[in-house]
């Protein structure tokens, strides 16, 4: 079954067009892929981030892939502002190459999603978050129990990059390494 992307916001795509044509932004990007980019760039395949906070999720923005040719060189970030949504940065990395080998995994899939990306900041982690509402608003909704999480690599130790796991099954072991240690001494 196709995954059913959600279509990012108006103004958050718009953010990243006015980006790639503006050369200073693409130059102070710090993205040697996108420098060398050769021919035209396109953003695709938005998807929303999303931070998780203990097992609540908020959103944080919208990510695009930045192709070239036949292959994504860097991604661009958005965020939202009082304004509304703004271009934040582009950037590169394993995690493009990390995000489009699981998205093509999620495309063999029998039951449909909406892919979102979840972010663990406390584990340096990121996750394709398949969502089992495809009709759902892809800025809100809650990480539902039979939703599948699929950690890009690098993926922390002790979590296979690239495999799925419900999130029932995952959260319990993602939020008690996120838990701080008692420090020694103090009571626990």
């Amino acid at each position: 079954m196709p995954l059913h992307v959600p279509p990012a916001p108006a103004p958050a795509l718009r953010s990243v067009l006015t980006a790639l044509a503006s050369p200073t932004a693409v130059r102070e990007a710090r993205t040697p892929s996108l420098l060398r980019a050769q021919g035209p760039v396109t953003p695709e395949l938005p998807l929303p981030v999303h931070v998780l906070d203990g097992t609540a999720t908020r959103l944080a923005g919208w990510r695009f892939l930045i192709r070239s040719g036949e292959r994504s060189v860097a991604a661009a970030e958005t965020m939202l502002t009082p304004d509304g949504w703004a271009f934040s940065h582009f950037f590169e990395g394993p995690y493009i190459a990390s995000t489009e080998r699981a998205v093509r995994q999620a495309e063999v899939m029998q039951q449909p999603y909406q892919p979102r990306l979840l972010s663990i900041p406390g584990l340096y982690m990121l996750a394709l978050w398949l969502h089992g509402d495809c009709a759902a608003d892809a800025g809100a909704g809650r990480l539902a129990a039979t939703d599948l999480l699929v950690p890009l690599a690098p993926a922390p130790p002790g979590i296979a990059a690239h495999r799925p796991h419900r999130a029932a099954e995952l959260l319990p072991v993602l939020t008690h390494r996120v838990t701080p240690a008692p420090l020694l001494g103090s009571p626990a």
